[in-house]
């Protein structure tokens, strides 16, 4: 698989949302909230609904590609997969829809994700259970339930290895909420975080503060996958997939508290981070702008050094120079405000950003901006991974 590439050859044309709103707000149906998300995605494209034949989705959506195919009045569904797991499928839809126009297995490809958590299930909650199988016999009883709980404890652990601090935290904190002010979508637009108001958080799980944890947010997200080939008859400029990857490294899927698992600090994208820049024929030097799946700030450290921006162990002191934050830093990231304060759609709505990123009409616009990084899941069992470019 490490010879197989995408460069030059598939592209995104169509992004769509709806408008983000805080968890249990919302007053319509997830479906009906992916149907507007999904439609505007098609109209940003140039397309009309009957030229989409494949839907991608992930992390237990409620609505299935079967479901999603008929409210849309599809002629055909020629393709149509569900990634399993949670924020992890962020880059891997766009893998999968990539790979089914590249081989011919459909001709347009929508990705989408919604989130109704009023009227679902709320992701950030712990749920009642009669029996606790699998990893949940290991965890359940001693009170490990929620995913601030799971991550806490591996954020504690790399905190006290690499002598990491609660302001290195509150780096990435800042920096995304810095995002937010400009950007008019974000839930956190008009809510400027201080480091103070930062420090004086309440705790969550030691050592997740409040604004170290991402919201909690009903809404959906679309995104348009094609060839090159049929992207330049369209009426926007394509934005390229430059390289995508997606899986685990050893052992993953263990008990998170397996703390002499290889990979048990990192972010999970230890393993699959060269082979990305190999299929791009890129480098760390070459990223421009990242977008970094934060469901907390902890795993976006543990993320820089998987992919290379800085040492095993450094990002502390890479964060504290300035670097995440735009205009002036090295790395600009969650430049829309990401799940810390734009919203959190499972991640994809740091694809779309990704996508403004590489158009060049983000609200905290990367100057020259050519690649960016898009990193889902950090942390999970699962993560996904790709590299967008500007055509």
């Amino acid at each position: 698989m490490s010879g197989w590439q995408l460069k030059n050859k598939t592209c995104i044309v169509g992004i769509g949302e709806t408008q983000f709103m805080r968890w249990g707000r919302s007053t319509r149906s997830s479906f009906d909230l992916a149907c507007e998300a999904i439609s505007k995605a098609v109209a940003d494209a140039g397309l009309n609904i009957h030229d989409i034949d494949g839907l991608v989705t992930y992390a237990l959506d409620q609505n299935h590609v079967a479901k999603m195919a008929t409210g849309l009045g599809l002629p055909e569904l020629r393709y149509a997969t569900f990634w399993p797991g949670g924020g992890g499928g962020t880059a891997a839809v766009i893998m999968d829809a990539a790979m089914a126009v590249h081989c011919g297995a459909a001709n347009y490809v929508v990705c989408y994700r919604s989130l109704c958590q009023g009227q679902e299930r709320r992701f950030g909650q712990a749920k009642p259970m009669d029996v606790a199988t699998g990893e949940a016999a290991f965890t359940t009883p001693y009170g490990l339930v929620s995913p601030a709980q799971r991550l806490g404890l591996q954020v504690k652990r790399y905190m006290h290895e690499y002598h990491i601090t609660e302001r290195h935290l509150a780096a990435v904190a800042l920096a995304c909420n810095k995002h937010a002010q400009r950007n008019p979508r974000a839930l956190m637009n008009g809510k400027p975080l201080t480091l103070e108001t930062y420090l004086s958080s309440r705790m969550i799980v030691d050592p997740l503060r409040l604004y170290d944890c991402c919201l909690e947010s009903d809404g959906a997200c679309a995104i348009v996958v094609t060839t090159l080939e049929r992207a330049r008859s369209l009426k926007k400029k394509p934005v390229s997939i430059l390289a995508a990857c997606q899986g685990a490294g050893a052992r993953q899927g263990e008990a998170p508290g397996d703390v002499n698992r290889e990979g048990y600090l990192t972010a999970n994208f230890y393993k699959m981070a060269s082979d990305l820049y190999k299929r791009a024929e890129v480098t760390p030097k070459d990223v421009d702008v990242a977008q970094i799946y934060e469901s907390c700030t902890g795993m976006v450290l543990m993320a820089l050094e998987d992919f290379g921006f800085c040492g095993r162990g450094e990002a502390g002191r890479f964060v504290e120079t300035g670097a995440l934050e735009w205009p002036a830093g090295r790395l600009p990231i969650n430049t829309s405000g990401g799940n810390l304060a734009e919203g959190y759609i499972h991640g994809l709505e740091l694809v779309n950003e990704g996508v403004r990123q590489m158009r060049g009409d983000s609200t905290s616009q990367v100057q020259d901006a050519k690649i960016c990084l898009v990193a889902g899941g950090s942390g999970a069992h699962l993560v996904s991974c790709m590299l967008l470019g500007r055509e």
